[in-house]
């Protein structure tokens, strides 16, 4: 294709080489702008649809879209600002240093990144949903964290421990804890049962 264009580059008179000059990466500026927005448009259909299949909280679901939207476009833009003349070693500079400073965010915030994707991991494999009634075991067979799956958000699960809503304790765990951990899921009576006489110990 290179060779094509500046075989006719060489053809043409002056006046009109010089805009070809402009046309040509115009042309590919407006390609690669309308290749990203192709791509995000499948990745949002793509997304949506493993929404709907693990049943993805939208939070969740815009998150990651986000995280793709600034990884596509902002590709697009540095192979745009290449195809514009921008020279490879001034942007590859500019690549390895948001690099170096993403990577230091990313050990920075782990803690936070971790619990974001066992959320994910949590919706994918459903190891359990609001509603459920689980417990977090200690070592050995010491009673552990028990209650009834209130709310899952980005960081957090928070289980209703006893009472209710209004009137009753509940726990904030991160979500990470579940995977560091072994986990009983209780199953009809014996749920209620079992909650039944916390809440009168209580």
């Amino acid at each position: 294709m290179r060779k094509l264009i500046q075989s006719l580059h060489d053809r043409l008179p002056v006046w009109a080489a010089d805009w070809l000059d402009i046309l040509v990466p115009a042309v590919e500026v407006v390609l690669i702008g309308l290749i990203s927005w192709l791509l995000m448009r499948l990745v949002r259909k793509v997304i949506r649809r493993i929404t709907g299949t693990y049943g993805l909280p939208v939070n969740v679901a815009s998150l990651f879209l986000r995280v793709m939207g600034a990884v596509i476009y902002g590709g697009a833009a540095l192979w745009a600002l290449e195809r514009m003349g921008v020279s490879g070693a001034i942007l590859w500079t500019a690549f390895t240093g948001f690099a170096t400073v993403g990577a230091v965010a990313f050990f920075a915030a782990w803690s936070v990144l971790s619990n974001l994707f066992c959320t994910l991991l949590i919706y994918i494999t459903r190891s359990f949903r609001v509603g459920d009634v689980v417990e977090l075991l200690e070592a050995g067979d010491k009673p552990g964290m028990k209650g009834r799956v209130t709310d899952i958000n980005l960081v957090y699960t928070t289980l209703l421990e006893s009472g209710d809503a209004q009137n009753g304790t509940s726990l904030q765990l991160p979500n990470s804890l579940f995977f560091q951990r072994v986990l009983r899921r209780w199953n009809g009576t014996a749920a209620e049962g079992d909650l039944i006489v916390r809440q009168q110990q209580t």
